[in-house]
């Protein structure tokens, strides 16, 4: 949405901030915990039949990699912290130094987050200078048995970029909520990705999450038409 111009037509621009951070964040986490104790790969093997013990990783032995430490990207590192992995940070604003010390983060620089993450979730949000950002030079920076969690904005990820990556197993898997066309494409190379987890735009989904919004989207039209919202809390419960 064009801010200046709704700003020059003297229309009200409101929206409903941090709705949805802890439904993504667990989605992220999800994600993790699947690629590393590879649950669902054990899964389609015993109901194939084949009694396969497939090498997995405990969560404490790797090192993820955030970019974009906005409210989703803190809820993410926070539990991961909480399963002992090693946190790195990117972003282009400053973080809290606080919070970067409570969970013992390290921000440093994309190439050097790319160079070291087992797992590398983009959270940041699209905008021109995260357009593309992860790209073909940017998916070469990455471990060969690295994984891209991408629940922000599909146009954030060179989508025909990451497909020849996940070809050439220049990566080792993705999780992916979000994509540069939705719903993704029949023949999209993607469904057919053995080492690839795809949702249909998904990751915020909760009940309590919907019902955040739906109450802050009414706030806001009421503040929008100057009508008093002192009692706001009490006018919920009696609806």
């Amino acid at each position: 949405m064009d801010q200046r111009i709704c700003e020059e037509l003297g229309i009200q621009v409101r929206n409903t901030p941090n709705a949805f951070t802890l439904p993504v964040a667990d989605s992220v986490m999800g994600y993790i915990l699947a690629f590393a104790r590879r649950q669902v790969w054990m899964d389609r093997a015993v109901k194939a039949g084949t009694w396969q013990k497939i090498p997995g990783k405990s969560l404490s032995e790797c090192t993820l990699g955030v970019i974009g430490v906005g409210n989703v990207g803190k809820a993410v590192l926070r539990r991961a912290h909480a399963f002992g992995m090693t946190l790195l940070g990117n972003d282009i604003a400053p973080v809290a130094t606080d919070f970067v010390a409570e969970l013992k983060v390290e921000m440093t620089s994309l190439k050097d987050l790319l160079n070291r993450a087992d797992f590398v979730s983009v959270n940041c949000d699209l905008n021109p200078t995260s357009w593309h950002l992860i790209n073909a030079a940017t998916l070469r920076e990455m471990r060969s048995d690295a994984v891209l969690v991408n629940t922000a904005r599909g146009p954030v990820v060179d989508e025909p970029a990451l497909i020849e990556a996940l070809k050439a197993g220049t990566i080792a898997g993705a999780g992916l909520d979000v994509f540069e066309i939705e719903p993704l494409p029949e023949d999209s190379p993607l469904k057919k990705m053995d080492h690839v987890m795809l949702a249909p735009h998904n990751s915020n989904s909760s009940p309590a999450a919907w019902e955040r919004v739906h109450w802050n989207t009414i706030r806001n039209l009421l503040l929008g038409l100057d009508i008093p919202i002192d009692d706001f809390e009490s006018l919920k419960t009696r609806v």
